[in-house]
């Protein structure tokens, strides 16, 4: 393998990558020189090079463990990596995997999906029969986030039992760690759980991390983070204390009118959940029909009420299933009014669309924009025109602007 830093540009714009027989090659370049579209093109070059590194990276490491052991391969990985034990182990794992997986290293090494879709891909294949050339051909097109829905839908469309076997795999798999970091002196608390027993624990976490908002000074507010902490340090060591009403969990289903079925079991965020599972939690559950419909639930307030009523956020939960903006849990979302109620909007549900606290800020602040997509009707923020594009003049610059100042 060789990697080999040249100055200047090859073959075309400058930080062009170029590729040599049995190595991967980036071209050094000055990027303070670069336009925008020339950072983006850099980017994106970086990370072809990357996906074909990780490839060989892969390679080097399944060859090591098929000619010792996976130890071997680990503690080799943590020497000439300097990786921790922790990282050495994943990557071991996921080049033990994606040996098996002809199309998969294919696309990686020929730079066309990058390193995370293709760990996506190799933990779906331990756990479960899938296709692969369909999720290869979705990795190349689909970011990160969007990818691991869609590897999320396809296992559980691949599952030979309705996805109870992948389920009952997460759960076998569940872990907590607690521990006080050599490195911070911080005490440090974190865990893994199946979905559903995630989405309850979400939905306990957001109604406490609600409770502490109501209750904070408007003027002296914590982070979002630090009242993350005190919600969950709350619920642990103060369990009495706070609201004790029951938390709803929201599941939603489809019904089939031509067999009289349930079908299509989910989350709030869209994953998928077996229907033997949906039984089990309707037994010891509200069951709310999921029918947002003018004449069985108010869904226009107009200007009676800023805030959204339960109503309206369930359907929000239905309809945005997380924040628009970056995907941030439903619960712990905000009803954002797309015309401002400052600017006289009204709360409508057509007006409402979730947004988490950071987006909030990014909308209200720093003028991001909310805007819904015409093929999809999905709503999703998008940031603000560029102040000073490389041509052209746009609203966010004065049109008097003298055009060498740009330069």
């Amino acid at each position: 393998m060789k990697f080999t830093p040249i100055s200047g540009s090859d073959g075309g714009f400058p930080g062009a990558t170029c590729n040599r027989p049995g190595g991967v090659c980036v071209a050094g370049v000055d990027v303070a020189g670069l336009s925008e579209d020339g950072l983006r093109g850099r980017l994106k070059e970086i990370g072809r090079a990357e996906s074909k590194l990780g490839a060989m990276k892969s390679r080097v490491l399944a060859e090591l463990s098929q000619r010792h052991n996976a130890v071997t391969a680990e503690r080799v990985a943590r020497e000439e990596l300097q990786s921790s034990k922790r990282e050495a182990r994943n990557e071991v794992e996921t080049a033990g995997r994606l040996a098996s997986l002809a199309e998969t290293s294919e696309a990686l090494g020929d730079g066309a999906i990058p390193v995370g879709h293709a760990r996506l891909i190799a933990r779906a294949a331990s756990e479960g029969r899938i296709d692969e050339s369909v999720v290869v051909e979705a990795a190349k097109r689909e970011n990160f986030d969007q990818f691991a829905k869609t590897m999320r839908r396809h296992q559980q469309e691949m599952s030979d039992d309705d996805g109870m076997g992948i389920l009952e795999n997460q759960q076998s798999r569940r872990s907590a760690r607690a521990f006080l970091s050599r490195e911070t002196g911080m005490f440090v608390l974190g865990g893994e759980f199946d979905p559903i027993t995630g989405a309850h624990i979400d939905t306990v976490l957001a109604e406490k991390v609600k409770e502490l908002w109501n209750a904070e000074d408007p003027k002296a507010r914590r982070t979002p983070q630090q009242r993350m902490a005190d919600a969950l340090a709350e619920l642990i060591l103060e369990p009495k204390k706070g609201k004790a009403k029951r938390i709803a969990l929201m599941v939603v289903a489809d019904y089939d009118v031509v067999n009289q079925e349930l079908v299509n079991a989910r989350l709030a965020d869209g994953s998928s959940i077996p229907m033997a599972e949906l039984v089990r939690l309707a037994c010891d559950a509200d069951i709310l029909p999921g029918v947002f419909r003018a004449s069985t639930q108010e869904m226009n307030l107009g200007r009676k009420r800023r805030t959204a009523s339960d109503a309206q956020r369930a359907a929000l939960i239905y309809r945005d299933k997380e924040c628009i903006g970056c995907g941030a849990s439903a619960h712990r979302s905000f009803a954002h009014h797309v015309q401002f109620w400052s600017n006289g909007g009204p709360t409508d549900f057509g007006n409402l669309v979730l947004v988490c606290n950071d987006c909030h800020h990014s909308i209200h602040d720093h003028d991001w924009r909310v805007a819904q997509d015409p093929d999809t009707r999905r709503w999703r923020t998008k940031p603000p025109p560029e102040p000073f594009p490389d041509i052209g003049v746009d609203s966010a610059r004065l049109d008097q602007r003298n055009p060498v100042l740009r330069r």
